[in-house]
């Protein structure tokens, strides 16, 4: 016999309105609503039957909605939430019949005439609702075993679905976790386990409103479209996760070399790995990653600046194949390696409960929490610590060391960065020696990655870290008031870098002279199984567009001129109003050109390694599981290359089908919050004074069909250059900080952007078919 709240038979999804149906009556956690259903035959036959009865049940007594009810809108292969027509509000009997046939004509949106079965619901219109949105039985983009809630607490019952604009937020709630939350969010979980009961799965999305008072209403339950291969056994993925607890846990304690009480692990701050090779990297990528730049070579750099040395701590943490900045070790890094051990102690603590406090802030960093060099308005910022125990003694001991840091950092041909650009020179000479080169494949890849991280990647990380300086110098211009936002764009996009000449060498070259000097970049630029620009130039070239716009010069006045010298003169930083145009010039455009040299190495090496994979039987798929320190061991071995890729590919697939499969938080404080956490929320970075209203893409398959378009991006670095050919209207990336590659591009080319996003906004305005982008106004708003 079955239990208390069991059920004899499991219920099965129909339609909208058969599930509905179905669940009436026997659903306990939540309310149906009144319902009358019909279908488009029986309309097409008898509308003014149907509408009289409709009449007559009451359903015009107060305004009522009318929702769509499509056989194409609820299978299990196939949702198109969101893609038909509900009408609210209707009042009148003319306003319904009217309102029936727009939901009726909408079933024909995609070029297919109404279906027979299709349906339509009549409602109750409901006025009081506090909170609305989506749950998901399972994570609907990774099917890991997460209860996942979206919800607007505005009310907006369209807002998630639809083209709503309230205040998305988005819980996550691991399924093996019997405790929950007081309020909405318990009774939401409620729901999904009552519904997995009754339907005996979880692959379950639903719709659903709270009204005033707590009245938790179920609008709709569909199926869950499922991917081949299913997911992780329960059992499994709370190891796996009960393995991650550990870890931050055991980081969260004090160590005898770092300063600061704990950490906190996020995937943005600093080296921002979520923008460079995403949250679930393959394992190629996420180990090249961190060969190249972030086991070592970022705290080399660091330390040759003037920071506190760092060399022997890792910046970037793998927790379970998703990578994770270590920000205790990364603010450490950012303090002045001759600051008082005690200022910096608090200051490391100060940083890292600041952003625990204001985590929207996770991108911007160095920007809005850290003070990792000088400016012009440096004295007063400071004062911001007043509040927070440090003195106007330690305030200022802090000011001179950043003082004294950032000088040795702009000093002109002696300065940090002009040597970082020898560096940079010096890579290129050894790519020419290179050429033609006659040894073994192992060999050759292992010292492509040496010198990319001696010739590359170090100088290239220096470059940046001037990039840093010079951006922040331009910014407190601004808050002293001696420039505005304009003169600051005109001046960005005044600099000729390697992006802006890109457009110009594709009108001016040949095919064949552009994929020479342009064929080593990729979009995702560690990814193996992204094609390079000269193994794929017509989906990344075949609209050469129109010729680009001539950069067009900044400079100040005379009298303005004389004004920045004696400014930098007050300011003792070495360097006349010349001398610091030319630094902030030559650091962006040297950030830019070390990023083009250093990627060359990278992606050649990783084009050997496919071919040394493939030698040995295992193609590029495969190859992308293999970690890219076997290349190191087998350089030093006499080991068999076959066994060693191969146990290699082995393990990372092993891996990563788990990996693809967890969900944790963008911002870690403590080990409970990946088992449940609401995302952030995000606040953008506005990339010039534009707007633009156009529609979207989101497929860079077709390049021809991009021209005029607002491109959404998940992650974009320098490889994806090649957009800026294609005349697009604008973009909007999920992650991205304000100084970023693409934030740079941006400005140059005076190009409307959204930069570093968030989940929840990224995947909202990814829902819609137009927007527009107000970047002075700092707003996105969906038009449709």
């Amino acid at each position: 016999m079955p239990g208390e709240g069991e059920t004899l038979l499991k219920l099965e999804f129909g339609t909208k309105a058969q599930t509905l149906e179905r669940l009436s009556g026997v659903l306990a956690s939540a309310q149906i609503l009144p319902q009358a259903s019909f279908d488009v035959q029986g309309w097409q036959a008898d509308a003014e039957g149907i509408l009289k009865q409709l009449v007559d049940r009451g359903f015009l007594g107060a305004p009522a909605i009318v929702r769509s009810s499509a056989l194409a809108e609820d299978r299990a292969e196939q949702s198109l939430a969101g893609m038909f027509c509900s009408i609210a509000g209707v009042a009148t009997e003319e306003a319904l019949r009217e309102a029936i046939k727009t939901v009726i004509t909408s079933y024909g949106r995609f070029g297919e005439e109404p279906q027979p079965g299709d349906q339509v619901i009549v409602q109750p219109f409901l006025d009081d609702v506090e909170v609305a949105g989506v749950a998901f039985g399972r994570d609907p983009n990774t099917h890991g075993p997460y209860r996942v809630i979206n919800y607007d607490l505005g009310g907006a019952t369209d807002s998630v679905s639809g083209a709503g604009d309230g205040a998305l937020k988005t819980y996550v709630h691991h399924k093996a976790v019997k405790d929950r939350p007081d309020g909405y969010i318990g009774k939401l979980l409620d729901l999904l386990d009552e519904l997995e009961g009754l339907f005996g799965t979880d692959w379950i999305d639903i719709e659903f409103a709270i009204r005033r008072g707590g009245q938790l209403v179920l609008l709709q339950a569909r199926p869950l479209g499922k991917t081949p291969g299913g997911a992780a056994p329960l059992d499994l993925h709370v190891k796996t996760l009960e393995q991650v607890a550990q870890k931050i846990d055991q980081l969260n304690r004090p160590h005898p070399y770092l300063l600061g009480r704990r950490t906190i692990l996020g995937v943005m701050p600093d080296w921002n790995p979520a923008e460079i090779i995403g949250i679930r990297p393959k394992p190629l990528a996420l180990s090249a990653y961190r060969h190249l730049v972030t086991n070592s070579i970022w705290a080399y750099q660091r330390d040759n600046y003037g920071y506190r040395n760092l060399r022997s701590f890792p910046l970037l943490l793998d927790l379970h194949g998703q990578p994770y900045i270590d920000v205790r070790v990364s603010f450490n890094s950012f303090i002045p390696k001759d600051l008082d051990e005690g200022i910096a102690d608090r200051l490391v603590n100060y940083y890292l409960d600041r952003l625990e406090a204001e985590p929207h802030l996770h991108d911007k960093v160095e920007f809005d929490i850290l003070y990792s060099c000088y400016a012009f308005d440096l004295d007063e910022r400071l004062q911001g610590l007043s509040g927070d125990g440090f003195s106007e003694d330690d305030q200022q001991k802090l000011l001179l060391s950043l003082h004294g840091l950032t000088r040795s950092i702009m000093e002109g041909v002696s300065g940090h960065w002009a040597r970082d650009m020898e560096r940079i020179a010096v890579l290129e000479q050894r790519q020419r020696d290179y050429q033609g080169w006659d040894t073994d494949p192992v060999s050759h890849i292992y010292w492509l990655l040496e010198d990319c991280k001696r010739y590359g990647t170090l100088p290239f990380a220096g470059l940046a870290r001037a990039g840093f300086v010079a951006a922040q110098m331009l910014r407190s211009l601004i808050a002293i008031d001696f420039m505005d936002k304009e003169e600051y764009h005109a001046l960005l996009s005044s600099i000729d870098t390697v992006g802006s000449g890109m457009a110009k060498d594709l009108q001016a070259m040949n095919r064949k002279e552009f994929l020479i000097h342009y064929g080593h970049l990729r979009p995702n630029t560690y990814d193996l199984l992204t094609p390079r620009y000269d193994q794929a130039p017509e989906r990344y070239l075949s609209d050469l567009g129109e010729a680009p716009q001539e950069v067009q010069p900044f400079a100040f006045s005379k009298k303005r001129m004389t004004e920045l010298d004696r400014l930098l003169v007050k300011h003792d930083l070495g360097l006349d109003g010349k001398g610091f145009l030319d630094f902030i010039r030559q650091s962006v455009r040297g950030r830019e050109y070390g990023k083009f040299v250093f990627t060359r190495n990278l992606s050649d090496a990783l084009e050997m390694f496919k071919n040394l994979g493939a030698k040995h039987g295992f193609n590029a798929d495969y190859c992308a599981y293999a970690n890219i320190e076997i290349i190191r061991s087998l350089y030093m071995s006499t080991d068999d290359p076959k066994q060693v890729i191969g146990r290699s590919i082995e393990a990372g697939m092993q891996r990563y089908a788990l990996t693809q499969q967890l969900t944790l938080p963008p911002l870690i404080t403590a080990s409970d919050q990946i088992w449940s956490f609401t995302y952030p929320a995000s606040e953008p970075n506005f990339i010039t004074q534009r707007s633009v209203q156009a529609d979207l893409c989101l497929n860079l398959e077709n390049p021809g069909g991009l021209r005029g378009k607002i491109l959404m991006l998940p992650n974009a670095d320098p490889g994806y250059d090649w957009i800026f050919t294609h005349g697009i209207a604008g973009f909007i990336t999920q992650f991205g900080g304000a100084n970023s590659h693409m934030a740079i591009r941006a400005l140059e080319m005076d190009l409307p952007a959204v930069i570093g996003a968030g989940e929840a906004l990224y995947n909202k305005w990814s829902s819609a078919q137009r927007l527009e982008i107000n970047c002075a106004n700092r707003k996105v708003v969906v038009i449709r």
